[in-house]
């Protein structure tokens, strides 16, 4: 081998310290880069490592036009009784988490706990004028539903009536509604307007009460809405009303503003215009709002 000549050793002396400190910085950055890659995929999955936030995955705040899960309470009218069931399995079957409880009673009673301040969600009443005297209490309403009157009488209708006008007979037993329950307000304001003064043995809190006065025999006919008369076409017969004698009854439905599941709430509220729900209705005799 031939000599190294003493400059030739120390210029590579020199030189390794610089040509290594090169070295690491690029090996360094190098890593960098390769860590920095392999970091983006997992911020992009987000804090879960799933693909979604809780929020996304349906939680306590939901997607949007997601129903948060609650337990509902709903103030209706008597004559939603038998409906309401259909909706309830219909609801819930659609809400998983969501359940409904309802409350049927003359829509004045169901005035009257609101302004107690009774714990409920949701209100449905069976005219537009309860509603509007809870404006306070209440957000916007909407119309779900529209019924109208019939003459409900004992089974195979045995006193033959046929009208208004017979319910006048003096010799028959006639329960309505109490004036300050929807369907009396309204079974008034047909005899009044065909000018008929009827003396009712009885004055119910409510359409059922009327209902059960007739299933009963307690009275020959009473004035009852037509989907009330569906629910016991064994028990009681239903003489029409013509239209241009009978009144439209509108079925107003509200959340409570006191609420302690004001979404949930709301969601059921706009859920009852569906055409779900709206099928459920009509179904059951309701007319279209």
């Amino acid at each position: 081998m031939p000599p190294v000549s003493p400059a030739s050793s120390l210029s590579r002396a020199v030189r390794s310290p610089r040509t290594r400190t090169r070295t690491r910085t690029r090996r360094r950055a190098a890593a960098a880069v390769a860590a920095a890659a392999l970091l983006l995929p997992l911020a992009a999955c987000g804090d879960d490592g799933d693909g979604g936030s809780e929020k996304d995955k349906g939680g306590e705040g939901g997607t949007a036009g997601a129903v948060p899960k609650a337990d509902l309470t709903v103030l209706a009218a008597a004559s939603l009784t038998d409906v309401f069931k259909t909706v309830e399995t219909a609801y819930e079957k659609k809400h998983p988490g969501t359940k409904l409880t309802f409350s049927f009673a003359g829509s004045q009673e169901l005035a009257a706990q609101v302004k107690q301040g009774s714990p409920a969600d949701a209100l449905v009443t069976a005219d537009t004028k309860t509603m509007d005297g809870l404006k306070s209490d209440v957000g916007s309403p909407t119309v779900i539903a529209k019924n109208r009157l019939v003459i409900a009488t004992r089974d195979g209708n045995p006193k033959k009536i046929k009208s208004l006008e017979d319910l006048t007979d003096s010799d028959l037993k006639v329960v309505l509604a109490a004036p300050e329950v929807p369907v009396g307000r309204y079974s008034q304001q047909v005899l009044d307007a065909q000018k008929l003064k009827v003396e009712p043995v009885s004055q119910e809190a409510s359409v059922r009460g009327v209902l059960s006065k007739v299933e009963l025999g307690e009275a020959d006919a009473g004035v009852v809405y037509k989907t009330d008369a569906a629910t016991a076409p064994d028990k009681v017969d239903a003489v029409t009303i013509p239209d241009a004698q009978n009144a439209v009854a509108s079925y107003p439905a509200a959340t409570l503003k006191e609420s302690g599941h004001k979404e949930a709430a709301e969601a059921f509220v706009k859920w009852l215009s569906t055409p779900e729900a709206q099928k459920i209705l009509q179904e059951a005799g309701f007319q279209k709002p």
